[in-house]
């Protein structure tokens, strides 16, 4: 049986990793400027094994609107090529066989607002998400309850506590959407 601690703990684990998958997806909407984030996560399939653009080589952006991919091994860069334009991130890599330049395109007022959009409904997302962990550590505390291991004033402290928690997470996911918000705002 599961302790009012236990059940806490791993609705936190959760909510962060929650948190922390929305921030990875915001990495990767791109915004004005060039940054390796964009396309460290692509997935390239590499001997069998689907392995991310940034184990296969390094990743630098040596100017503010060109990323240059340099692989540690050249006859996987039209793989990485492919991943990327399947990716449909708005740029087009250029390969010319011994790194690939992606050069970086100023973004249209209707692709910032579609970004915009995206990015919402990651936000969304991530919300429901944590709304979700947010009931289930409240159904245990309130089984727990049933069962007579915990008191009402425990299930109630616990549902106080998992409301903060819940409140805090979705906060964070706030004030990411309102940085993103401006940064792919920004001119």
């Amino acid at each position: 049986m599961e302790s009012i601690e236990e059940i806490m703990l791993e609705t936190e684990e959760k909510m962060n990793k929650s948190v922390a998958f929305y921030h990875e997806q915001l990495s990767g909407i791109r915004t004005g400027k060039a940054s390796p984030s964009l396309v460290e996560n692509i997935t390239v399939d590499y001997y069998g094994a689907p392995t991310r653009i940034r184990e296969l080589g390094s990743i630098s952006s040596p100017e503010p609107r060109l990323l240059v991919i340099n692989a540690y091994d050249p006859s996987i860069l039209g793989e990485i090529e492919k991943c990327i334009q399947a990716a449909n991130l708005g740029v087009t890599p250029m390969n010319d066989g011994k790194v690939i330049r992606i050069p970086i395109p100023e973004l249209s007022e209707e692709r910032r607002g579609d970004l915009v959009k995206v990015a919402k409904r990651y936000a969304e997302e991530t919300r429901v998400a944590v709304r979700n962990l947010r009931r289930e550590a409240n159904e245990h505390a309130k089984t727990l309850q049933k069962n007579s291991s915990i008191t009402e004033d425990d299930r109630d402290q616990t549902l106080d506590s998992v409301q903060k928690l819940t409140d805090t997470h979705t906060s964070k996911v706030d004030s990411m959407l309102t940085a993103k918000e401006s940064e792919i705002s920004e001119i």
